[in-house]
């Protein structure tokens, strides 16, 4: 019984397992970080590739979810936008998989013309206004309120203070608000207006 617990076939099995789980947020954060489907892809797959070559580093109790960004994200910066360093912004994004992604989530699989209009309307503004943003504060953004990783988590990610984290998401977090204040509904002003 204690032989299978620690046969390495299926501890790696389980580990590849577990850090499937985490597929959609780490695509998420490919995608917003190199702006294409196909690099984020490739982006993807090498982070995997390097997490099942690297599995027995991993502590488990840790947090795979962490782990595995700072691999996506040490990754891309220290390789992928060294080669593919992009001066503009590429204007034809798809968001077909992201967008079938998160209707699956919600279990709306079948909604209405203005509802998928809407959806696909804010998704398109949020992701313009994302890529307004300075890296610098985008990331944490991404990290933080996209990919649902914890300050300190973040922080030890970007290698700075959670203080820095902190800055970096409230000023972030204003830029993003003055660019989509239109879509956004200012409950305390409702009952004043009327």
């Amino acid at each position: 019984m204690a032989d299978e617990q620690h046969d390495p076939a299926k501890e790696r099995e389980r580990f590849s397992r577990d850090a499937m789980a985490h597929l959609d947020r780490l695509y998420t954060l490919a995608y917003h970080l190199a702006k294409r489907p196909e690099d984020a892809q490739d982006i993807l797959q090498e982070t995997y590739a390097r997490a099942l070559a690297a599995y027995k580093q991993f502590t488990p109790g840790t947090s795979m979810k962490a782990w595995l960004t700072r691999i996506l994200y040490n990754f891309f910066y220290d390789h992928y936008a060294y080669k593919k360093r992009r001066l503009f912004f590429e204007d034809n994004l798809s968001f077909e998989n992201e967008g079938a992604a998160q209707w699956e989530k919600t279990g709306n699989n079948n909604p209405g013309p203005e509802e998928h209009f809407l959806k696909s309307e804010l998704q398109t503004q949020i992701t313009e206004a994302l890529k307004q943003l300075p890296e610098k504060f985008r990331v944490p953004i991404l990290l933080v309120d996209m990919g649902d990783l914890s300050y300190a988590e973040a922080a030890e990610i970007l290698c700075c203070p959670v203080g820095t984290i902190r800055s970096r998401l409230s000023r972030s977090r204003r830029l993003l608000y003055k660019q989509l204040k239109d879509y956004v509904i200012d409950e305390s002003k409702g009952d004043r207006e009327k």
